[in-house]
């Protein structure tokens, strides 16, 4: 049996995107790769994230947002860290060198739904971003060796 590939997904917040991407990944990769997340900064999980994760048939209401520190202070190692926001990837701490860091950046559903005129339009952004991650994670872990 192939070794399972360790990759963390991290964001700002781990409150949206990364979650998603996490949730993703165990769902259709789980047999594949042991997946985590993290932010540089945890807000908490977005309700409006979990909802449409719902909707796909993909529950992460039991995720808690978590700090990128508290994995170096396990030791953890990971094969692939992937940062999906901007502020992340910039901000994005040193791994071990064995540790391949990846940036593959997805828009902000929380900014994107600020002027939303009705929750169905906010939600329509975050459904968008969903797909779109999903459309990432189904490349995994193959898509990574050409990254």
């Amino acid at each position: 049996m192939e070794k399972k590939i360790t990759l963390l997904f991290l964001c700002t917040g781990n409150s949206c995107r990364s979650q998603m991407a996490e949730g993703w990944t165990r769902a259709l990769k789980g047999e594949k790769i042991d997946v985590y997340s993290a932010g540089i900064e945890p807000h908490g999980l977005n309700p409006y994230a979990v909802k449409v994760m719902k909707e796909a048939g993909i529950d992460i209401s039991g995720h808690k947002s978590k700090n990128v520190l508290d994995f170096f202070n396990k030791k953890m190692e990971f094969d692939y860290v992937i940062t999906v926001c901007g502020h992340a990837n910039e901000t994005c701490p040193v791994f071990p060198a064995k540790t391949k860091h990846i940036h593959v950046g997805f828009d902000d559903p929380p900014k994107l739904a600020e002027n939303a005129k009705s929750e169905e339009e906010a939600l329509n952004h975050y459904r968008r971003v969903r797909d779109e991650i999903k459309v990432f994670v189904e490349t995994l872990p193959e898509g990574l060796y050409k990254l």
